[in-house]
This record gives structure tokens, C-alpha cells and sequence, in this order.
């Protein structure tokens, strides 16, 4: 059964990656989308794209960390369908850098975006849900949510957060009729090594660091994040490599510590001056 036809979706971070990736195969499932972005000029062009599609979407430019902007977003979904079905807080940056070289900005604007976006649709959205007695919530952290990423520290903080707030906020919303989970994808194939802030480190070096066998397309991912969301799972772990290190983890987390010890040498290894 598609139990995403004639849904009313909300996508945040739905210009690039998995963000756009969910919203095409939603589409592709019959979901009316509200896109959102705060890159107005990919949003219209991925909207746009899956109209020409014969999809139904709709692009809101937006700065998940403008509550304000949130809420009427939500609220204008909600007075156009008369309902709100799912929500997928997906937006989201990254800083590439030791926390030694972090300026403060690296800190508060990750934070801010990745977390407090996250915080901004469901302070918005769960209520709208609660009310109505059902939706989804479906909040993207990161593999760097469920072992400690170093290289990446502010990034690795903020997933954290969201993965402690999705798991928190299941146990109250179940009784409720409001589900909850929380997306911690693997190494995805997508613009944010491209786009990222990187200090002192060669971005050239770092993109080849990542072999080909542990990375998946975001349109790979979207799949597996829509299999998850169907079977209604707490935590949504994707690709095999990271659900994988995730296991190995929970079973010995001082092993864990000192593989990625390993992989900071490597990375202060394709370190630049800049």
C-alpha cells in the first residue's frame, strides 16, 4: 500500500540531495509537496521540475532557523489541505574542521541550522499534529549522531541533539498519535563536499578519502529513508556501511574511538594553511 498518495509532505532542504531526492520520489508516490529551501533558485528549479512532472509542489523560500518564516509555512500548508501528514526537518550544514580553528560562527551556524531548524518545524509542526491526532515527524540527524565525528565537531553536536530529541519526543508523541523518527544517513553522494567550509584541510584530498564502497546516492537514500518512515522505525540508519559502524559502536565503543583516532590523523594529513 502507498501510504504516501494524496499526503500533505512538508520538505526542508528540498533544493539539493536527499532533500530533493525525497521530494522526487515522493512525488513519483503522489504526495502534495510543500518544498522548502532558502536557495531560491534551485528550490524553483526542483519544484518546478517535478511539476513539469505532473507532480504537485509547492516552493517556499526559507531559512529554517527564522521560527517565524516556520511557522507560516506550516500554518499556510494547514489552511490550504486542512491537514498536515508528514514533516521532513531535513535542512541542514556542515563545517569541515578541527574545533581548533573553528571561528564562533562555525559553531552557532551549524547549530543553529541543523538543530534549531530541526526544533523550528517540530515546535510548529507537532502541535498542528497532536490536534489532529496523527502525522509523521521524520527529523534528519546523521550517522555523525550516533558516533562521535571528528573533522566535524559542531556538526557532530547538533546530530547529536536531534537524534536525543527525536527518540525524547517518540515516547511522548506515541500515545498521541503522532509518530516520530529520526534519519541518520551514511556517507551520501551529494553537493555539501562541494559547497562546505573547509579549513585547513585540501578538499581535494578529503573527497577522495571516501571510497566508492561505503557512499550511496541520495536518490539510494531516499529509498531506504521512505522504507523506514513506511515501517514507522524509531531510528532509520542508511546505507550498510554505517549501520555497520553504528553496530560496532554500541558493541565496543573504545574500538570505535580508536579507528577514528586513525582517521584524524589522515585528515590532518590533507591539511592546508587556508
Amino acid at each position: 500500500m502507498n501510504i504516501f498518495k494524496d499526503k500533505i509532505v512538508i520538505v526542508t532542504g528540498a533544493a539539493s540531495g536527499i532533500g530533493r531526492a525525497l521530494c522526487e520520489e515522493l512525488s513519483r508516490r503522489g504526495a502534495k509537496l510543500v518544498m522548502a529551501d532558502r536557495n531560491q533558485s534551485l528550490l524553483e528549479e526542483a519544484a518546478s521540475a517535478i511539476k513539469n512532472s505532473r507532480g504537485s509542489a509547492k516552493a517556499v523560500p526559507l531559512d529554517v532557523t527564522d521560527f517565524q518564516a516556520v511557522k507560516k509555512m506550516v500554518d499556510d500548508a494547514v489552511a490550504e489541505h486542512g491537514r498536515l501528514d508528514y514533516i521532513f526537518n531535513n535542512a541542514g550544514m556542515i563545517v569541515f574542521a578541527e574545533a581548533r580553528f573553528f571561528e564562533y560562527s562555525d559553531w552557532t551556524n551549524v547549530i543553529n541550522t541543523n538543530l534549531f531548524g530541526v526544533v523550528n518545524g517540530v515546535a510548529e509542526a507537532y502541535p498542528v499534529m497532536v490536534k489532529q491526532g496523527f502525522g509523521h515527524i521524520i527529523n534528519t540527524a546523521s550517522a555523525a549522531g550516533v558516533w562521535p565525528m571528528p573533522g566535524c565537531v559542531s556538526y557532530t553536536a547538533s546530530k547529536y541533539g536531534i537524534v536525543g530529541l527525536s527518540h525524547a519526543l517518540r515516547i511522548e508523541a506515541e500515545a498521541l498519535g503522532v509518530k516520530v523518527s529520526v534519519v541518520c544517513p551514511g556517507f551520501i553522494e551529494t553537493p555539501i563536499y562541494e559547497i562546505s567550509k573547509m579549513t585547513r584541510i585540501d578538499r581535494a584530498k578529503f573527497k577522495s578519502a571516501f571510497p566508492k564502497a561505503i557512499r550511496s546516492s541520495a536518490e539510494k537514500c531516499s529509498l531506504e529513508i521512505l522504507r523506514g518512515v513506511e515501517k514507522n522505525k524509531a531510528t532509520i540508519i542508511t546505507t550498510g556501511f554505517a549501520r555497520t559502524f553504528a553496530f560496532l559502536h554500541r558493541m565496543s565503543p573504545g574500538l570505535v574511538r580508536k579507528l577514528l583516532t586513525t582517521s584524524m590523523i589522515r585528515l590532518r594529513q590533507m591539511k592546508n594553511e587556508k
